[in-house]
C-alpha cells in the first residue's frame, strides 16, 4: 500500500472527513471488525486533526431494516467515536452516502473540493462512496488504515480494494502521513 501519489498536504478547510458507518452492531458481528481498536484510533485522530484545523467533519449512519435498524442500540455510531454537538451527522439507506442524501448540498455550501473517506466497510459502503465522490468530480483520498471490515479475508480485502480504488483515481494516505501534513 503506497501513498507516494498522494498530496503532500491536505487542506481540512477545503476538505471533509467522512466517516462512515462506524456503528455499534458492525462491531458485534461473529467475525469481528479487522483491527478495531487501531482503526477507532486512527478515526479519532484524524478527527483531533480536523477539529483542530476548523474542517467539517460529517459521520454518516446507514440504515436498514436487519441489524442496522433506526433508533436500535446497534444503529448508533460506536461510543468510542470523539464526536461533538458541531459535528454534522447523516443518515443514508444506500452505499454510497452520496445517493438520496443532502451530503453534496452540505460539500458544495462549505466549498470542499476533497472528501477524505475512512470507516465501515472495506468492501460496502467505504468504496460505494469513494467512487461517487469521484464520479461527482471530488477528489478522493481513502485513508489506507482509517477503513476495514469484518471478514475473515479482511486485511486482504483492504489491501485489494485500497489498490482497486487507486487504479480508480482515488489517492491513498495513511494516518500517519496525513496528521503530519498538519
Amino acid at each position: 500500500m503506497s501513498s507516494a501519489s498522494v498530496e503532500t498536504r491536505i487542506d481540512p478547510k477545503k476538505s471533509a472527513l467522512l466517516i462512515i458507518d462506524v456503528q455499534r452492531a458492525l462491531f458485534s458481528r461473529p467475525t469481528p471488525i479487522y483491527n478495531a481498536e487501531q482503526l477507532l484510533s486512527n478515526i479519532n485522530s484524524l478527527i483531533e486533526m480536523w477539529r483542530r484545523n476548523k474542517g467539517l467533519i460529517i459521520f454518516l449512519q446507514h440504515s436498514n431494516n436487519k441489524m442496522l435498524i433506526k433508533g436500535t442500540s446497534g444503529w448508533e455510531l460506536h461510543s468510542e467515536l470523539d464526536r461533538k454537538s458541531s459535528d454534522i451527522t447523516l443518515d443514508k439507506l444506500h452505499g454510497n452516502a452520496f445517493e438520496n442524501t443532502n451530503l453534496k448540498d452540505i460539500l458544495e455550501s462549505k466549498g470542499i473540493e476533497k472528501v477524505v473517506v475512512t470507516g465501515l466497510v472495506t468492501h460496502g459502503c467505504v468504496r460505494a462512496t469513494c467512487i461517487g465522490a469521484h464520479h461527482l468530480g471530488y477528489r478522493v483520498s481513502l485513508v489506507e488504515d482509517g477503513h476495514s471490515n469484518y471478514s475473515k479475508d479482511a486485511e486482504k480485502k483492504i489491501g485489494e480494494w485500497n489498490q482497486k480504488l487507486a487504479v480508480q483515481g482515488v489517492e491513498l494516505i495513511s494516518t500517519e502521513r496525513l496528521i503530519h501534513s498538519d
